[in-house]
């Protein structure tokens, strides 16, 4: 594993130990859908001096053992698909349901007093329908193809061509879910709630919170791992 410098891009900085995530969640760094950018360039976009920044990579490296850390870029494509189905899929599933009913309780009782709240339910609501449509999308028709691609020695006859086309498909829709995710940010202070703001407003606002985190890891491991490996592995096989 070679030292992380200025011109390391930002996703490889996590392929190689997924903890340095939690540099790039606390410092707004963009390692998913912007993953391909430098560090340098990262950090210019942020405003954040770049020693400080690998400072902070070299603190986390030293708190977390890398032989503590899964590395999903040597992971089979099939073990990567259903990690991402059994952890990521199921914690949507479960999450979303959960933070409309918060998020709706907290506008009723806060609703006039905090206009904003209006907006993040609606963007929300957003977010929420088409994640699950997303979820569908992968696991009935784009997963279940990277995974008889890896399982067949030659190319198999996909209805759609080529995999690279549903992945463009899902790569856009990521990109539509990190932008709902910059307007909750920015509509609700980086979470911060309000001093008047009851247990259920900060429950919501820390379960926002939570979500964003987890769809970043999420995101990045489908655009930055599990995408460019299977369009590597589709390309050398022969016809069926």
């Amino acid at each position: 594993m070679r030292k992380v410098d200025l011109t390391t891009p930002v996703a490889q900085c996590v392929i190689e130990r997924p903890s340095r995530a939690r540099v790039f969640e606390r410092l707004g760094i963009d390692y998913c859908c912007g993953g391909n950018e430098p560090l340098a360039r990262a950090c210019e976009t942020k405003g954040l001096d770049p020693r400080m920044v690998l400072e902070a990579i070299e603190r986390e490296d030293a708190k977390s053992p890398a032989a503590e850390e899964r590395d999903w870029s040597r992971a089979t494509l099939t073990e990567l698909a259903d990690h991402i189905e059994n952890v990521h899929h199921s914690y949507l599933r479960e999450e979303l349901p959960r933070l409309a009913s918060l998020i709706e309780e907290v506008v009723r009782a806060h609703g006039e007093r905090h206009a904003e709240l209006l907006e993040c339910r609606d963007v929300f609501d957003s977010l929420r329908h088409e994640l699950e449509a997303h979820l569908f999308k992968e696991e009935r028709i784009l997963f279940p193809m990277i995974r008889d691609l890896e399982a067949s020695a030659t190319l198999p006859d996909f209805h759609c061509g080529t995999l690279r086309n549903p992945i463009r498909v899902m790569e856009h829709e990521h990109d539509g879910a990190a932008l709902a995710l910059s307007r909750l940010r920015e509509l609700t202070g980086d979470y911060a709630p309000p001093d008047d703001a009851c247990n259920t407003y900060r429950a919501a606002f820390t379960g926002l919170a939570e979500l964003e985190a987890d769809l970043h890891r999420h995101i990045h491991k489908e655009n930055n791992i599990l995408f460019p490996r299977a369009v590597a592995e589709e390309s050398p096989k022969p016809q069926s």
